[in-house]
């Protein structure tokens, strides 16, 4: 416990603080603002020439493509992407850029092995399958037990007396991925609860061609463990006729996994010096690590290589912002954000001087702008950065809340935004075999790319950070 003294000292020292940030200045002209991003017009066409015309057009898929055909698939706790983060800190290097560095964060390592799934009742077929993240293995022998298909959580325990030492396969209709999402999540525990061995999850995705989708799970505490996998929708949904006619199911399914100590990774920073605010930050994103299965090109390989681009346009043009741009290369975002979390805990101290943060992790599609949550003051001045993307189509604000690895910046009230295109084809590929190359565009992704180059260097440029709400003092004990 603390002593009262303490407590006020700290709480004077919190209140000289947030007074002194620029960002709270609440008396701050929007119109002039506004007058000043529009002044940018001229540069931003500049970048934007530079990207699709000039030295740097094909320059981030050409990276990419190099990258992860040289690596492949990039799990968190794994040597090779380890290997590959040692890699982009010397091309990072080679690029120019200042201050490349990784920050360690201590990440979960799990180990898919051999797995396989057999439909052995009312037919012998093999069924393609991939492991979900921390699942546990089945015995060397496997499992074999007669199957329980049902579509809703609702309907499980419905039919609660029947899942009892049976296999139970998920058969949910696809709502959204934030809904159906759920029951990749959440699924083997709640087989588990009503006696389950196993479960089996529909893959989460609106369109299938036989491939099945992983993704992380989350075991439920107090809950045993079981095993548990994706399966393709076109399986899921037969085994759902089958059931529907009354014919009994028997699968036989072997799983290796294994959740092995954590192990210490790096999220990959790079930087470009500001000339005026150098300790004032706009950060740029995506997450460099990815599944165990295809290349990791779309998730998220586009959106790491076009924050390595934004700065790279800028050091190549020669321009040097005001305040710091700084791009942050995630680790085990696939596990939680797992690197983004660590990133947050070892510079949260220095929140105040962050002054927009920016991620890419839905694709690298065609941009229509960026979707961004902060204050009211900070959205009129973006909406006029926005305007600055007019030339390339990309000036759509949607202030409709942002988040993901950005979201712990965020919450102590730094603005912050992701990319916004035309993504509906991303759950198709998403945590499958199919996220290669050929789903990367070069034309596309020099647009991402200079998207993201404009408006980190026009927010990193202007005199004043952006305006942010003002936030409740926080007794945040220290030591």
């Amino acid at each position: 416990m603390f002593s009262t003294p303490i407590f006020l000292v700290y709480l004077f020292i919190n209140l000289l603080t947030q007074c002194d940030s620029r960002h709270l200045n609440k008396h701050l002209d929007i119109d002039a603002v506004q007058r000043e991003v529009r002044s940018y017009s001229d540069v931003a066409n500049q970048i934007i020439d530079f990207s699709l015309n000039g030295n740097g057009k094909g320059q981030s898929y050409n990276r990419l493509a190099n990258f992860t055909d040289k690596f492949g698939n990039r799990i968190a706790g794994s040597q090779n992407l380890e290997n590959a983060i040692d890699y982009m800190l010397v091309e990072m290097s080679k690029d120019k850029l200042e201050n490349v560095h990784g920050e360690v964060a201590q990440v979960p390592h799990w180990v898919r092995g051999d797995e396989s799934a057999v439909l052995l009742l009312p037919r012998k077929k093999n069924l393609p399958m991939l492991g979900l993240g921390s699942s546990i293995a089945t015995p060397p022998d496997g499992i074999e037990a007669d199957v329980l298909v049902v579509k809703t959580f609702d309907e499980l325990n419905e039919k609660a007396s029947e899942a009892k030492g049976k296999i139970v396969v998920f058969n949910q209709d696809w709502v959204s991925y934030g809904v159906s999402v759920a029951y990749r999540s959440l699924g083997a525990s709640r087989a588990a609860q009503n006696g389950a061995v196993a479960s089996l999850i529909r893959s989460v995705t609106p369109l299938s061609i036989s491939s099945p989708h992983t993704g992380w799970q989350d075991y439920q505490s107090g809950v045993p463990k079981i095993p548990t996998a994706c399966i393709t929708v076109e399986d899921a949904e037969m085994m759902w006729r089958m059931s529907q006619r009354g014919e009994k199911i028997r699968i036989r399914l072997k799983m290796e996994a294994q959740l092995l100590p954590s192990v210490n990774s790096r999220n990959t920073v790079a930087e470009i010096k500001g000339s005026k605010y150098p300790d004032e930050v706009v950060l740029v994103s995506g997450h460099l690590d990815s599944w165990d299965v295809g290349q990791g090109a779309m998730d998220d390989g586009g959106g790491a290589f076009i924050s390595w681009q934004a700065l790279s346009i800028i050091r190549q043009l020669n321009l040097r912002p005001k305040r710091t741009m700084r791009a942050v290369l995630w680790t085990a975002e696939e596990e939680g954000l797992v690197g983004s979390r660590e990133y947050y805990e070892a510079h949260k101290s220095e929140a105040d001087k962050f002054d927009l943060v920016l991620e890419s992790d839905e694709g690298v599609f065609t941009p229509d702008g960026l979707t961004f949550g902060g204050s009211k003051q900070a959205g009129q001045i973006m909406k006029q950065v926005l305007e600055l993307l007019k030339p390339i189509n990309a000036s759509k604000l949607s202030e409709s809340g942002a988040g993901g690895d950005i979201g712990y910046f965020m919450d102590v009230g730094v603005p912050g935004g992701n990319l916004l295109n035309e993504n509906q084809h991303y759950f198709y590929f998403h945590h499958t075999n199919g996220d290669t190359m050929t789903v990367q565009d070069p034309h596309v992704m020099d647009m991402c790319s200079a998207v993201w180059a404009v408006i980190a260097y026009t927010v990193a440029d202007l005199e004043e950070m952006l305006p942010r709400n003002s936030t409740t003092l926080k007794f945040v004990p220290v030591g």
